[in-house]
């Protein structure tokens, strides 16, 4: 209730003023250091309120920097912030947050934080003093399947909190997992697939990729694997699913399942060519998916679909208290940002009921409703006589209307 009703920065000292009976500093205190099991947390909110047993469902993960000044805070180090564009003093996050296809929303159900690794100097290899082999195969060598990548600290982290999720979540059928363009490479795609998910990202506009190879089956040797390269100055027309108008430019969607040399596998390519009607010049988009059983319309609407998780982010700092907390233990620190988290999921269960009279209530407004109501219940309290009904409510009015941008006009209930 305190978390609802706060104004301004989300502190312990902040939250033990805002609290009732029985939140006083001390025990906010006491229950910052209490360890939780946070991910049942999150999950118990979405799947009690916020599931449905008929919809289709994603899995996206994203980083979240906050800027932390000191040395103290557990994880403290230098990471990029996309908002800064550099790296900055602070603290990070790997969120996995589980998307409504048909609402269009997005639920965090599970954060784990990064702890910077510490940098060594570099020990210089030792010169190899193997003589070179010659070209070609050497005689004996067989075929053999692509190695295992090498995983960095980014992709172990995201690897043990997908199997903890998706142990988590089953029988859920969640089919496909959505990274921006930093985990569009071909470790990324690797544990993914090694988690039985297939993954939706981006790779970069100039990336090299090859047609399958179409032509006679040379006389010596194997048929080859890759054909002809991919020139985005000229893509197949046959490829083309669609061409849209969009004011002064023409959108045209293409197609295509292709190779890339990093991949052992071949991807499912959806390329977006934007030209401006005025200048003729043009722009392009490389999305991918592992499953090639997708539309270019499926990957591009899930692709789109991952920014949902930015609006997570968005309200855990701006209205639960994800930039504001001062903790330093690991711990604390762990309570604080899941509990940012937890208040987003349960916000997204309290909203439906006033956006009915509402539509558009925002966490903003909800936060002013349930402050005004404190409001209320301490007037209230003050006054030597209960006051009628009427009253309370034009009293509500009153003061849901000096803060609130779309105030809620019920307080029939505020005593």
């Amino acid at each position: 209730m305190a978390l609802l009703c706060i104004p301004g920065r989300v502190t312990m000292l902040s939250l033990s003023r805002w609290s009732e009976k029985g939140g006083s500093y001390r025990t906010i205190q006491r229950w910052f250091q209490t360890t939780f099991n946070w991910g049942v947390l999150l999950w118990a909110v979405i799947k009690a309120h916020l599931l449905d047993p008929n919809g289709v469902y994603l899995l996206a993960g994203d980083d979240v920097v906050l800027g932390k000044a000191g040395k103290e805070t557990y994880g403290v180090g230098r990471f990029y912030s996309s908002i800064a564009q550099r790296p900055i003093p602070g603290l990070s996050f790997f969120a996995l947050s589980i998307i409504d296809v048909k609402q269009r929303r997005s639920y965090p159900v599970a954060i784990e934080q990064h702890i910077p690794v510490a940098k060594t100097a570099k020990v210089p290899e030792p010169v190899s003093k193997e003589t070179k082999r010659g070209r070609g195969r050497p005689k004996g060598i067989k075929n053999h399947a692509k190695a295992a990548p090498k995983l960095s600290a980014e992709l172990t982290l995201l690897q043990s909190l997908l199997r903890v999720v998706l142990n988590r979540i089953a029988p859920l059928p969640v089919k496909h997992l959505v990274l921006d363009g930093y985990f569009g490479t071909y470790p990324a795609s690797w544990v993914v697939r090694n988690c039985d998910l297939h993954l939706i990202s981006k790779l970069r506009h100039n990336a090299a990729l090859y047609f399958p190879y179409s032509g006679p089956k040379p006389k010596y040797g194997p048929t080859p694997r890759y054909g002809d390269k991919l020139d985005y100055k000229a893509l197949p027309t046959s490829a083309r699913c669609s061409s849209v108008t969009d004011e002064h430019a023409i959108i045209d969607t293409y197609q295509m399942t292709v190779w890339h040399k990093d991949f052992s596998d071949p991807l499912n390519v959806v390329v977006l060519v934007r030209t401006d009607l005025r200048t003729h010049k043009s722009s392009h988009v490389v999305l991918f998916s592992t499953d090639l059983s997708l539309s270019a319309a499926q990957i591009i609407d899930y692709y789109s679909l991952r920014f949902q998780i930015e609006f997570n982010f968005r309200d855990a700092k701006q209205y639960w208290g994800l930039d504001d907390f001062m903790n330093v233990s690991p711990t604390a620190v762990t309570n604080a940002a899941n509990l940012a988290f937890l208040m987003v999921n349960l916000s997204a269960v309290i909203l439906p009921a006033y956006r009915q009279q509402q539509p558009d209530f925002s966490v903003f407004d909800l936060k002013m409703h349930f402050r005004t109501r404190r409001y209320l219940r301490e007037v209230i309290k003050s006054l030597p006589d209960p006051p009628d009904s009427d009253f309370i409510f034009r009293l509500g009015q009153r003061l849901s209307a000096l803060g609130g941008i779309r105030p809620y006009a019920d307080f029939q209930n505020a005593a």
